[in-house]
């Protein structure tokens, strides 16, 4: 196996076009958004969700703004541990921020594997730290195979993770909703709502993390340039006008405490719009956080070959199996660590700390 490995020599091969690089950023931003945090946003924010991703998106959208601009000076897979070190000249300053930046695709791969084991869990009775184990060493194998397979995968789930959302709001227009409450302004002399809203609009802002990976995959992207800005601004675009639209069918079809408390409340919307099982929107809701938990070990995966390439960890992370083109022992490493987190912490303290960081 040794020959196979290259080393500084080695790199990473440009297979990603713009159509590719946007499903990307969609998958990852949707699986984790909707399908896991709809009810803990409601919790929160009440009737008043689709305003708690209105200002998650309003502020996400100045990080767009810089991280195309970024993305496009420095098209490499270090991200923002190369910004930093192009704009401040440290190495440390450079570790430190590229080592918070896996930790958040850690962390938020633990937060999401929880929730697609919630979805799982439906189907079967095995045990959900069974299930954690079994997603998390499944998908480090696929971010092992090769960047172009991992993301055509990543593309088809995103597919079926986008119909699902559609599915919804197509059973929503048949039925007689209340959504124009759902987009009344909140009052802003009451502060126990503002203080929710703004619980709200930190947990929603988990639900935008996405974009930024693609800085991350920039060594693989075709004319980086070019597509890893335009791939950013398309996918906040997409998906802030789907998560606005769900959460006011959401607010609007289920009573809050019961969304607020389901495990699985997408598919609780979908059965209350059609009274029909919801088994398929929680297939569908299986495959959208797969795709999440795919797009985020494999952006962590990046960051650790990308930073061990310009010097700021061990040379050997920033080697390349020849044969897929992919960082085995970094991809190992974010596997190891996410699935210790997912088994140790509950959902709810992972999104929160993921926004934070």
């Amino acid at each position: 196996m040794g020959d196979q490995i290259n080393s500084r020599a080695g790199g990473l091969r440009r297979r990603l076009t713009l159509p590719l690089l946007v499903l990307y950023g969609v998958g990852i931003s949707i699986g984790a958004g909707i399908y896991v945090l709809i009810g803990a946003v409601a919790a929160h924010a009440g009737a008043f969700a689709p305003w708690a991703f209105v200002a998650s998106a309003v502020v996400m959208a100045f990080t767009v703004a810089s991280y195309s601009e970024l993305s496009a000076r420095f098209p490499v897979s270090a991200g923002e541990a190369a910004y930093v070190r192009a704009a401040f000249d440290s190495q440390l300053l450079s570790t430190l921020t590229g080592l918070l930046t896996v930790v958040i695709g850690v962390v938020s791969t633990a937060a999401v594997t929880l929730g697609s084991a919630g979805y799982i869990g439906q189907f079967t009775t095995i045990e959900p730290a069974l299930i954690v184990a079994v997603i998390i060493i499944s998908l480090a194998l696929v971010a092992s195979w090769g960047i172009l397979e991992s993301v055509l995968v990543a593309g088809v789930l995103t597919l079926i993770e986008v119909g699902g959302l559609i599915v919804i709001l197509v059973a929503a227009s048949g039925a007689d909703l209340p959504l124009t409450e759902a987009f009344k302004l909140p009052p802003i002399f009451e502060p126990g709502i503002l203080s929710g809203l703004a619980v709200a609009s930190l947990l929603a802002f988990f639900a935008f993390i996405g974009f930024e990976d693609l800085a991350n995959v920039a060594e693989e992207a075709v004319d980086p340039e070019r597509n890893l800005p335009l791939a950013m601004i398309l996918t906040l675009a997409i998906v802030t006008l789907l998560y606005v639209a769900i959460a006011a069918v959401a607010v609007s079809a289920v009573p809050l405490a019961e969304l607020a408390n389901s495990s699985a409340p997408l598919s609780l919307v979908f059965r209350k719009l059609t009274g029909i099982s919801p088994g398929a929107i929680s297939l569908i809701a299986i495959v959208a956080t797969l795709n999440t938990i795919l797009a985020q070990m494999t952006m962590a995966s990046r960051v650790l070959y990308g930073m061990a390439r310009q010097g700021d960890l061990p040379d050997v992370l920033g080697q390349v199996y020849s044969r897929t083109a992919t960082p085995l022992l970094a991809t190992a490493l974010v596997a190891v660590f996410s699935m210790m987190l997912a088994l140790a912490a509950p959902i709810g303290p992972l999104a929160e700390a993921t926004s934070v960081a």
